[in-house]
């Protein structure tokens, strides 16, 4: 719903978005978020749900009330790039990397878009004040995006974009502008459909749009420090850093998904070339060569991590 009718700067910041290869960009105000949005995180939280993510209890005022985060803060500019990789790992490497992780950290590929958008907002408005986010800040994107009316989350959670699916990165500029605002999208991507919930090994997803994050192969391989319980072997599906499960049986994915054009997110060469052995010999030296100074995510994984969840996967393949 537009505020501010004769406000050309909100269709102008649209199009530099997309011209900065952005493949959604949608506006919201800032401010409380819905009290049934409320509840079923404050729930999730109270059941545990998130795991040893401690953080995730943190600033629970801001994260439920984004205008908290800048001073005066009015709208929240709601972002969505595509990250999609197809055959990015040779068929016998075994050991399986999460697309999003293929190429470089996406915070960085990310955020550097951000900041000149930002850049651009700043010539016709030098006197806004402003902040950027690519999950990195206690705010409930997944909810921003849908009510900048990007999409909505699926059953597993993840976000969908119409017609275009769930391969994307979510990212937000708040500013102190006023701007147009969208209409949230109400739509249900998944009707009847449960492929997500079928297909996941480790039965993460408790309930339609609910992850038990103790239980997901992603938490376990990069947020969980500690060695993968037991308890979850043979299950990861060779899994080390990541999983897109959920994701590879989506219908939406399976009609829509199409390739990432941005370059940083190519896949870095060991991720597009090594094979089980390499994985296996991983040292020191080379994780640090390839995960490091390449600034992959894999990174956020320690060295002593990584190899914990490759012996895993190779115990649980019983290879």
């Amino acid at each position: 719903m537009s505020q501010n009718p004769e406000n050309n700067i909100t269709k102008q910041i649209k199009a530099k978005a997309f011209e900065l290869g952005f493949d959604a960009c949608g506006i919201t105000p800032a401010g409380v978020v819905d009290r049934d949005m409320v509840s079923h995180f404050n729930n999730w939280i109270a059941q545990g749900r998130h795991g040893k993510m401690q953080y995730m209890e943190n600033y629970r005022d801001k994260r439920l009330n984004p205008s908290l985060i800048l001073p005066n803060g009015k709208s929240v500019i709601c972002l969505a790039i595509n990250y999609h990789q197809k055959n990015y790992q040779p068929e016998d490497a075994y050991y399986k990397v999460s697309q999003y992780a293929a190429g470089k950290d996406y915070h960085t590929v990310v955020k550097g878009k951000l900041y000149q958008l930002l850049e651009f907002i700043k010539i016709y408005h030098p006197e806004a004040n402003s902040r950027v986010f690519t999950d990195s800040a206690p705010i409930l994107e997944r909810h921003l995006a849908r009510q900048a009316g990007l999409g909505a989350p699926g059953k597993n959670s993840c976000f969908i974009l119409p017609r275009k699916g769930s391969y994307y990165f979510l990212a937000e500029i708040i500013t102190d502008l006023v701007l147009d605002y969208d209409t949230p999208m109400e739509k249900d991507f998944c009707g009847k459909c449960t492929r997500c919930i079928d297909a996941c090994p480790t039965n993460a997803i408790v309930a339609p749009g609910e992850i038990d994050a103790k239980s997901c192969i992603s938490y376990l391989t990069i947020e969980l420090k500690e060695d993968i319980p037991n308890e979850f072997s043979g299950k990861t599906r060779g899994y080390i850093f990541g999983c897109d499960i959920c994701q590879e049986v989506c219908p939406h994915n399976k009609k829509f998904a199409f390739p990432a054009k941005e370059e940083g997110f190519t896949p870095l060469p060991a991720i597009a070339g090594w094979k089980r052995k390499d994985w296996n010999d991983m040292d020191k030296s080379s994780y640090r060569k390839n995960f490091i100074k390449t600034n992959s995510p894999i990174g956020r994984a320690s060295f002593i991590k990584l190899k914990s969840n490759i012996d895993f996967a190779k115990k649980g393949s019983n290879k």
